[in-house]
């Protein structure tokens, strides 16, 4: 992988777009909306579409910002699809149509939107992913607090829930990754000046999602997530150029002990993924079935939160494995060590009557996991 802070180099994209079989893919990531990524996109189309490739747009939002669509004429859209939904007319990005034009370059704005259930995939990232198999590159763009596992770390920093995410296992497979970095006084003057939002809107992003401190804390969490990526692809070439990725992945995989209660899982799920996204490695998500708590055993609302939590595991890039056992510490360590796992997340116990009267099984774990590296994760705001 290779990536750029600030300065997208259209030349640079054109060498893989030239080499590839599989779609190349250029993610261009920002702290906060109005930094300039769709801006920065549209300039690339046309650099691009000036040494001869074949450009298309897929789907490009303005936001009704003049400079951006001063940007549009003299590129080729692919109308949008629009559906009819409970009522509503709905527009979509047209994949269909995408895959029949067949397009060398193909741009992607909104990356973390959900589409309308009509539509062949649920989530923009996933028609993505089917462009790049189809062998199209893509450049596409998203704000960093739309990353799944920053997701709870966002909320608490900022109050604000962000419902729509991007597994990190999708800015993985990222050739090339940019971030668009923007002081926060440059921000704000762009806010301030209507920009980014119109003038009625000002107000109320000022005393909400754009307060300074907001704006501060986002923009470190780009600049870290992108500097990762680059520490990411370093070792991974190094790696492979002394032939021994596997080797040194199966040595230091993760572990993450799934719990019940979802908002835990959630946060523990996001924790595993930063964790391996930083060591580069293989993680596992691991449900301990005992038999009293046999898939048919459980109630109906508790199934429903398992599932979505090991559909979330997926989605982030990990492998799920349920595990049946009489114990669930025995079980968990059993796998630990013939899968040569090397750090096991868990999460702090609540404080309980069981607790004070017994060990709890976070507890059974700390003792009986000599040897490996243990993270144990506090869930007091969950």
């Amino acid at each position: 992988m290779t990536l750029a802070v600030n300065r997208p180099r259209a030349e640079d994209f054109l060498e893989l777009v030239e080499r590839s079989k599989r779609g190349r893919l250029k993610v261009y990531v920002g702290s906060v909306a109005g930094v300039g990524k769709t801006y920065r996109m549209l300039q690339e189309c046309h650099a691009l579409s000036a040494r001869g490739v074949d450009v298309v747009l897929g789907y490009i939002e303005t936001h009704t910002r003049a400079e951006t669509a001063a940007l549009l004429p003299g590129l080729e859209q692919v109308p949008r699809r629009r559906y009819d939904y409970r009522g509503v007319s709905v527009e979509e990005m047209d994949l269909e149509a995408i895959l029949a034009r067949r397009p060398q370059v193909c741009v992607v704005d909104e990356l973390a939107h959900t589409n309308v259930p009509l539509c062949r995939n649920t989530r923009r990232y996933q028609d993505v992913l089917d462009i790049l198999d189809a062998g199209i590159n893509v450049i596409c763009a998203f704000n960093v607090q739309h990353l799944e596992s920053l997701n709870d770390i966002v909320e608490r920093v900022t109050g604000v829930t962000v419902r729509e995410t991007v597994p990190d296992s999708f800015i993985r497979q990222a050739d090339q990754v940019v971030n668009l970095d923007l002081s926060v006084e440059d921000l704000l003057d762009r806010l301030r000046s209507g920009r980014i939002y119109p003038e009625e809107k000002v107000q109320w992003a000022l005393q909400h999602f754009f307060r300074a401190e907001n704006l501060a804390t986002l923009r470190e969490l780009a600049l870290r997530e992108v500097a990762e990526s680059i520490d990411r692809s370093t070792e991974t070439r190094t790696r492979a150029a002394a032939d021994a990725r596997t080797t040194a992945q199966a040595s230091g995989r993760v572990m993450v002990c799934l719990p019940t209660d979802p908002k835990r899982a959630k946060i523990l799920l996001r924790r595993g993924s930063r964790l391996a996204g930083r060591l580069s490695t293989d993680w596992f998500v691991v449900y301990v079935e005992t038999p009293s708590e046999a898939i048919d055993k459980i109630d109906s609302e508790l199934q429903r939160h398992l599932l979505d939590s090991i559909r979330r595991a997926g989605e982030l890039g990990a492998e799920v494995a349920r595990v049946k056992a009489k114990d669930v510490v025995a079980g968990l360590m059993d796998f630990a060590r013939t899968h040569r796992i090397a750090h096991i997340l868990i999460g702090r116990s609540p404080p309980s009557l069981a607790g004070l009267i017994g060990r709890s099984t976070m507890d059974r774990i700390v003792r009986a996991a000599a040897g490996f590296d243990l993270h144990i994760v506090s869930f007091e705001d969950a």
